[in-house]
C-alpha cells in the first residue's frame, strides 16, 4: 500500500478540489461537480476506459442514498473502484496505486476560464474620462464611481432649485441689508 505521506497528499487534493467554487465549503465533503471535475483535472477521464458517465455512477454508488456529497472514505471507495476499470492491465493494488498517483498532489486547474478582454475597442468603451452627458455624473475626476449619488437625483431639502448657484447666500443677503 501507499506511505502515509503520499495518502496525506491525496487527503490534500480531496480537500483543494472540495472547496473549489465553493465559499461555504469546509473540505470535508465533495460534491458531484467537484468530483467530476477532479477526475478530468487529474486525467482519471481517459474517454476510453473511464468516461464522464463512469465517474458519475460511481459518484452514485458510493455515496449514502440521500447524500449529495461524498467523504474522504467514499472517496477513496470511489477511488478503488475506478482503478481497475482505468488501469486494465494492471493487478487491483497496482491499479489502485496508480489511480492515487493520479491524484496526489493536484490542485483544481482554471484553464478555460474566460479572461478579460485587454482590446484597445474595450478599453476605450469604459474609460470614465470619455463620457459625457449624464454618465459623466457618475463618476469623480479619478474615474472611480460615485455609487448611489452617481444614478440617483438625491433630494436636498434646501428650499432652493437644484441647480441653483447662490444656494445657501439668502441669510448672508438679508443680513447686509438690515
Amino acid at each position: 500500500m501507499a506511505e502515509s505521506a503520499d495518502m496525506e497528499q491525496l487527503l490534500t487534493s480531496f480537500r483543494k478540489f472540495a472547496i473549489h467554487g465553493d465559499t461555504k465549503a469546509t473540505g470535508k465533503e465533495l460534491n458531484g461537480k467537484n468530483w467530476a471535475k477532479l477526475c478530468k483535472d487529474c486525467k482519471i477521464i481517459d474517454g476510453k476506459n473511464v468516461t464522464a458517465t463512469d465517474v458519475d455512477i460511481v459518484f452514485s454508488k458510493v455515496k449514502q442514498k440521500t447524500s449529495r456529497v461524498i467523504t474522504y472514505e467514499e472517496f477513496r471507495r470511489a477511488l478503488d473502484e475506478l482503478g481497475p476499470k482505468r488501469f486494465k492491465g494492471q493487478s487491483k493494488e497496482e491499479a489502485l496505486e496508480s489511480i492515487f498517483r493520479l491524484v496526489e498532489g493536484k490542485e483544481p486547474s482554471n484553464a478555460g476560464v474566460t479572461k478579460v478582454a485587454k482590446t484597445a475597442a474595450v478599453d476605450r468603451l469604459t474609460d470614465a474620462s470619455r463620457y459625457t452627458g449624464s454618465h459623466k455624473e457618475r463618476f469623480d475626476q479619478s474615474g472611480k464611481g460615485k455609487g448611489r449619488e452617481g444614478r440617483e437625483e438625491l433630494v436636498e431639502n434646501t428650499g432652493y432649485v437644484g441647480a441653483y448657484k447662490n444656494a445657501g447666500t439668502y441669510d448672508n443677503k438679508t443680513k447686509v441689508e438690515k
